[in-house]
């Protein structure tokens, strides 16, 4: 099950469950729509996998299944990923 993490891990832009701007790869590292597509070139700078849209968990499922509430950052911002 995703996790559902709470932020952008290059400008800690909040990412409620609902947004349709959060963007994940296959290990869940998440980032907005703007650094995804923007500076990361849709490329998760950790693993180098694919960044897309992170799904919508229905609200009514959140009450089973919350989203994490744990911040992921990378404190220096992020850089394009290496290719």
């Amino acid at each position: 099950m995703l996790d559902l993490r709470p932020n952008c891990e290059c400008c800690d832009r909040d990412l409620p469950p609902e947004a349709a701007e959060a963007r994940i790869c296959s290990y869940e590292c998440t980032f907005c729509r703007d650094c995804a597509d923007g500076v990361l070139g849709g490329i998760c700078p950790n693993c180098g996998g694919e960044l897309v849209r992170r799904p919508i968990r229905p609200a009514d499922r959140l009450l089973r299944h919350p989203a994490s509430t744990n911040r992921v950052l990378k404190p220096a911002g992020c850089a394009p990923p290496l290719r």
